[in-house]
């Protein structure tokens, strides 16, 4: 989508529909617009001014460049965008290398046109051996027959919602959610409740006061490294929040695409497995072309219920990919490219340590993002401006807002950072602008 309104304004640059100067609508107006997620549209943003199409001025807001043509030094250095919430992959995981040794091992084994048709919408039966076999470390004794291969988290997000809850219903969730959900939520027609967190996540009191009111038929939880807080539950925390959903009668879904990376606790889920889908994708601790996401759902029944929805909107994984996981989930590829991802993270995590120290922030020793809260002096619309005049793109806290009055700060994705190197630059970046006061708004 992001690529798609770059594409729309260099069209529209090209045929003189927009011109040079003339002001572009705030990221907030165009993700409205759109209906889409303010993240795809700051995304969009940067990427147009990495092209030289736009530029953003502090205080005033983005505009049409005039296109220049490459001078005898080239083209400018591209901008760094860490507003997507991605997986580092550090050169030990040797993703081309194990990627191309497995799509040579599965043709040799089947042929890859085998893999170019229609399969079982939820996943086949060894797709989903394999599956609850790797699930088992964090839902011990999960059987096939309560599990699903979905075409990634997100769709799976929006086939239970539509399963269970009907528009207008309401769904309880942190004041802070992931924006998917969000998205996936307004165009199910659910209504979102959230409430207050503290540094494990959802308020325990604020959760059953909500659940109490009788209008929420069910929660949306990220127990481990929330995005975008980085909170994560203890033990005492889960069992809790279990508790509450078991008494209220509540159904629990739960999106957890960090504890391959982060082991802790036992997910919320499997303290009640009868009332509760757990997703856990591959995007974060593999790679997210995988567009693979292991669901363990409530029993057998519910597994058919789902598959038939994914059948409905999005058929399936894909097939070639959906292999390529189980093999690697199988043979231990997955385990060793978890492994340098993780240690890749943590490396991250200590760079931003050693740049961000003086800043207070929230992150994970093993997570993929850090939670920067801004001074007074610095909004967040206006920070990230700033930024993006500098060069470099991340998100603020009005993208995982549940109400209109957004935390000051911002999320920047460390793994989205191609290297070390950049990432150093983009700390450095972020580093100097939370050094200085917030220009006037009258200074151009």
């Amino acid at each position: 989508m992001y690529q798609r309104i770059v594409g729309a304004l260099q069209d529209d640059i090209a045929s003189g529909r927009l011109h040079q100067g003339q002001s572009l609508p705030t990221h907030r107006a165009l993700a409205k617009a759109l209906g889409i997620d303010l993240t795809t549209v700051t995304r969009a943003y940067a990427e147009a001014q990495r092209q030289g199409l736009t530029e953003a001025t502090v205080g005033r807001g983005t505009f049409v460049k005039a296109r220049q043509q490459p001078g005898p030094r080239g083209p400018a250095a591209p901008g760094i965008d860490l507003s997507m919430n991605l997986p580092p992959q550090p050169a030990e995981a040797d993703l081309d290398g194990r990627l191309a040794q497995t799509l040579a091992a599965v043709r040799a084994e089947s042929g890859l046109a085998a893999y170019l048709t229609y399969q079982q919408p939820g996943g086949t039966a060894a797709e989903r051996q394999a599956a609850a076999e790797w699930m088992q470390r964090l839902v011990p004794g999960l059987t096939p027959d309560r599990l699903v291969l979905a075409p990634g988290t997100q769709a799976a997000l929006y086939c239970i919602l539509l399963a269970h809850i009907a528009p207008g219903d309401t769904v309880i969730t942190e004041r802070l959610t992931y924006p998917g959900f969000k998205a996936a939520a307004a165009a199910a027609g659910v209504r979102l409740i959230g409430i207050d967190m503290d540094e494990e996540g959802i308020a325990p009191a604020g959760l059953d006061r909500a659940a109490r009111a009788g209008a929420a038929k069910a929660v949306y939880l990220m127990p481990t490294l929330h995005n975008p807080t980085t909170a994560t539950m203890s033990a005492e925390r889960r069992a809790r929040i279990a508790e509450i959903i078991s008494k209220r009668g509540l159904m629990l879904i739960e999106d957890d695409p960090y504890s391959f990376l982060a082991p802790g606790p036992p997910p919320i889920s499997a303290l009640v497995p009868e009332r509760a889908y757990l997703a856990a994708s591959l995007s974060k601790c593999l790679a997210p072309g995988f567009r693979t996401s292991l669901v363990a759902v409530p029993d057998s029944a519910a597994a058919v219920r789902i598959a038939s929805l994914f059948r409905a909107t999005l058929q399936m994984p894909a097939p070639l990919m959906a292999a390529v996981a189980t093999r690697w989930l199988r043979d231990g590829t997955a385990n060793a490219v978890v492994e340098a991802v993780r240690a890749e993270a943590a490396a991250r995590q200590v760079l931003a340590r050693e740049v961000l120290g003086r800043h207070p922030y929230a992150g994970h020793p093993n997570g993929h993002h850090i939670w920067l809260p801004l001074p007074a002096s610095w909004p967040a619309e206006r920070f990230a401006a700033h930024l993006h005049g500098k060069g470099l793109a991340v998100v603020t806290g009005e993208a995982f807002a549940t109400d209109a009055t957004p935390p000051n700060a911002i999320r920047l994705a460390l793994g989205a950072a191609r290297g070390r190197a950049q990432l150093s630059k983009a700390l450095e970046i972020l580093s100097d602008a939370l050094s200085v006061r917030a220009p006037d708004d009258n200074v151009v």
